[in-house]
Formats: structure tokens, C-alpha cells, sequence
């Protein structure tokens, strides 16, 4: 059995990851969590495959022996369609990938036309054509690799304007692939982009005249929902606030202070 105190690490390349750790706090709010942010590494999605999972596999690996987790989650889609396999071999202990939310938005689609925005390295995996091959038979799924996402939610959890403009863009370049008018589903293939979800929804109803019945679907609930069933049982003592560590200089986690401190986290460390 854990030890009480044993935190749960949850790992991204940036601050995309808090909203599993949001949707974690829901199903797990005594859990001690560390969240490490690989600022440094910061964006995945331009990398190679070999890049991304040598990076992920390394880091986590360290991290482990650092902090002695319970569980570790790659609370990033990137990095879990590259790496789960590798990091999953390294770890003696469980590991939680996220995966795009193509089954629940299957289930929610009635038109059968569903949207995925994710980083470039995302859409093009073959763990994303195998969701599409089991869940979205007969039905048709767009890919659209929206990368200037990343960057906007990063900075709107730093309290900085986004630039709508790009969120426009992503939006309509998706629609404007094979049946998009018929669309009903769009998938936040990254954990970054729900950060992102009313921006979303405003400029797809209001700019781009979408139903406003379309909905806009992420897997935070479910991976946190995974977490805490593999955690069952276990008893958590939380001493004093949550951990936010991240890669590189610490001056990269500038302007998340208010985020974290509304989240539970004590100041950025240098990991």
C-alpha cells in the first residue's frame, strides 16, 4: 500500500495538463499531486517521434525516482500517443496515458461528422488511425493539426489576451475539410486546447454561424475517472500545498502564479 503522502505526478509539456488535474481534484481532492511541466520542452508537437519519446521517457523516469509517485499520468496527448509504450516498459508503477475523446464524440455525434484539432504530431499517429478504425466506422472523422492553440492557452492562463484571430482560424480551416458543415462533434485533441473551450464555442456560434448544439469534447473526465479507479482503496494525506515543478528556467513559469495559487500549487521549482 502507498504510503498516504505518496503524490501522483502528472506530467505535460506545458500547463495543457492542469485540466485533467482540475477534472482530478474533482474525483481525488485530498490526493497529494506534483505537476510537472516540461517548459523546456515546450512545444511537442514540431518534434520527431524519436525526439519526443526519448525526452519523455528520460524525464519521467527521473522524475520518478525523484518524487516516488503513486501513479504518473502523461497528461498530453502528443506525448502519450508517442510514448505511453516506451514510459510504460521504464515505470514500475502505473502509468495513465490521455488519448483523444474520439469514442465519447462518436457516441454524442448524430450527424456521424466529427472534428479532431490536435498538434501536428497527434493527428498524423498510428494510435489515432486505430481509434479512428474501431470507433468511427461508417461515420467520418476531419484531422486538423491547430498547433498556434498551444501557445494561446498558454497564455491565457498567464492572464494575457488571446489572439482570437487564431482560434477562428483553426476552426474554420477545420470545417472547411471534406463534410464540415455537417460537423456536430469537435474533439480537443491536446490537453491544452479546453483551456480554450469558451473561446471556442463563442467564435464557432457567434463568428462562424456553427449550430451552437455543437459540442466540444475532451477526455479530462475520463482520465481522471481512470486514476482514481486504479487508486481505489489507497488513503491520501496531503501535507500542505500540491507541487508545480517545471523544466529549464524557473522565469518560464512567470505570469502562472495566480493560476496555480487558485489551483492549490505552492510557488514554481526548478526541477
Amino acid at each position: 500500500m502507498a504510503d498516504p503522502a505518496s503524490p501522483i505526478l502528472l506530467f505535460d509539456s506545458g500547463v495543457g495538463g492542469l485540466t485533467v488535474y482540475d477534472a482530478l481534484r474533482d474525483v481525488l481532492p485530498q490526493a497529494p499531486v506534483i505537476y510537472a511541466a516540461d517548459l523546456a520542452g515546450l512545444p511537442y508537437g514540431t518534434k520527431t517521434e524519436a525526439q519526443v519519446a526519448a525526452r519523455v521517457a528520460g524525464l519521467l523516469g527521473r522524475m520518478t525516482e525523484r518524487y516516488q509517485p503513486r501513479l504518473a499520468c502523461i497528461a498530453c496527448n502528443t506525448a502519450s500517443t508517442i510514448a505511453l509504450g516506451m514510459v510504460r516498459d521504464v515505470l514500475e508503477i502505473p502509468v495513465v496515458g490521455t488519448v483523444p475523446a474520439i469514442k465519447p464524440a462518436v457516441l454524442a455525434s448524430k450527424s456521424g461528422v466529427i472534428g479532431l484539432l490536435g498538434t501536428q504530431a497527434t493527428i498524423r499517429q498510428p494510435y489515432v488511425d486505430q481509434l479512428e478504425a474501431e470507433f468511427v466506422a461508417g461515420k467520418t472523422l476531419l484531422r486538423h493539426a491547430a498547433p498556434g492553440l498551444v501557445e494561446e492557452a498558454e497564455k491565457k492562463l498567464r492572464g494575457q489576451a488571446v489572439d482570437r484571430t487564431v482560434l477562428r482560424a483553426a476552426l474554420a480551416d477545420l470545417a472547411a475539410s471534406g463534410n464540415g458543415a455537417a460537423m456536430d462533434a469537435v474533439v480537443l485533441g491536446c490537453t491544452h486546447f479546453p483551456l480554450l473551450k469558451d473561446e471556442l464555442q463563442h467564435i464557432a456560434t457567434f463568428d462562424l454561424g456553427w449550430s451552437p448544439d455543437v459540442r466540444f469534447l475532451d477526455g479530462a473526465a475520463g482520465i481522471a475517472g481512470r486514476i482514481s479507479h486504479l487508486l481505489e482503496g489507497q488513503s491520501f494525506a496531503r501535507k500542505g500545498l500540491n507541487r508545480f515543478v517545471v523544466t529549464g528556467p524557473i522565469a518560464r513559469a512567470a505570469g502562472l502564479e495566480p493560476a496555480l495559487a487558485a489551483r492549490g500549487f505552492g510557488p514554481a521549482e526548478a526541477f
